[in-house]
């Protein structure tokens, strides 16, 4: 296989394609025999060991499923769609030749695939990027593509969106195993060439951008973006707003993932766009039917109305967004942008902007009933340490960033 084939991924799946040839037999499980698989181990130069020796001792390989570099060639040709299983028997789709012969196709269809490989990548279910593969794959990626990002950072954030929705036993041994399993996932983005790795820092490679880019409905140089302000409505001495540069083509769904994290809240509260008479947000939650869905609608789909996002229905948050300019984005500049601000952002469930007035006004005044009670709630220690003209947009920045 040479280097002008592309990179390692898409050698290894032209070879196995090729190998299927008119078909081969599976086992009855649907996998690759193993006399096959241990073929495959040397044509694809997949770097599995057949019957490790560990300590003196031989473990034999009893499935294909254990080889973990030819499963994930095998999972990933079928997720593709280059081969078939038909009657037990592993064979190659005729209409997707073509896309053999466009490396950028068949580039992009394995990006665009690549988070169906979990059981190749996460092979023994340890950790919690098994059950969370998707979505920490996109956030992982959505990271990188605001900049070139430390290993360690990669690892810290996987772990945070993999293990959020649970309670682990054993979070030690658990995180050990979600380590292990994201530096595969890079790895095997490396292979893809979508990533490189330079000593301990990751960053996207052009086509690895350029996908992710597309993936985020983000700007390509000479695409619109919008200079948008954002308002805290009822909020005073100073008023809470930011000023920040976002794509035209992004989705509702994630100028709200955007919007919070540029604002400061937690985004754990529901959410509601109004545009044109219209609402959108999430149309799956029970409350609320009437809700258009925000992931199919972008922002410049209702730029011309007056817009509102309200987060938190019980606090009430309502925020007034304004496009003030259209712009077009810069080569090299990764979209959103925060240009700027003013204001803390309130405490989340300190009772709205009525209750932000009255937490500052407690704050401010050691004798007040409440004072020492509204310190130790909002975690500070002491009421100094919360300035409400505080802005770091260098702060905002990188909260922006992490969001996936």
């Amino acid at each position: 296989m040479r280097e002008t084939e592309g990179p390692p991924a898409l050698r290894r799946l032209r070879a196995f394609t090729e190998w299927v040839g008119a078909g081969r037999k599976l086992t009855a499980t649907g996998q690759i025999t193993l006399a096959d698989a241990r073929a495959l181990v040397t044509l694809l130069e997949t770097g599995d060991v057949v019957d490790p020796d560990i300590g003196g001792r031989v473990f034999k390989t009893r499935s294909s499923a254990e080889l973990s570099g030819v499963l994930q060639v095998f999972l990933w040709a079928k997720a593709i769609g280059l081969v078939r299983v038909v009657k037990g028997r592993l064979v190659p789709v005729k209409k997707a030749a073509p896309l053999l012969a466009r490396s950028d196709a068949l580039w992009q269809a394995a990006f665009e695939t690549f988070s169906q490989l979990v059981e190749a990548v996460c092979p023994a279910s340890e950790s919690m990027l098994y059950w969370e593969f998707a979505p920490v794959s996109r956030a992982l990626l959505t990271r990188l593509y605001g900049g070139p990002a430390p290993l360690t950072e990669l690892y810290e954030l996987s772990w945070e969106r993999a293990s959020a929705p649970y309670v682990i036993a054993r979070p030690e041994f658990v995180r050990r195993a979600n380590d292990r399993d994201t530096e595969r996932m890079l790895d095997v983005l490396r292979q893809l060439g979508a990533i490189e790795l330079t000593g301990e820092e990751v960053v996207l490679t052009p086509p690895g951008h350029e996908a992710v880019r597309c993936g985020l409905g983000e700007a390509g140089p000479g695409e619109p973006v919008y200079e948008l302000k954002v308002t805290l409505l009822d909020t005073d001495d100073p008023v809470v707003w930011r000023r920040l540069r976002v794509s035209a083509g992004v989705p509702l769904s994630r100028l709200h993932r955007i919007l919070a994290a540029t604002m400061g809240w937690a985004d754990y509260h529901l959410h509601v766009f109004t545009a044109g008479g219209q609402r959108y947000g999430q149309p799956s939650r029970e409350w609320d039917d009437g809700l258009l869905d925000e992931t199919a609608v972008t922002l410049a789909e209702v730029a011309g109305a007056r817009i509102g996002w309200e987060y938190d229905f019980g606090d009430s948050w309502e925020h007034e967004l304004v496009v003030e300019r259209t712009m077009e984005a810069e080569d090299g500049v990764a979209y959103p942008v925060v240009v700027a601000g003013e204001g803390a952002c309130p405490p989340e469930d300190c009772g709205g902007t009525w209750g932000y007035r009255e937490f500052r006004k407690a704050l401010a005044d050691p004798g007040h009933e409440e004072h020492e009670h509204l310190v130790r709630w909002a975690g500070l220690p002491s009421a100094a340490d919360f300035d409400p003209a505080r802005f770091d947009a260098e702060t905002a920045r990188r909260a922006v960033l992490r969001i996936a």
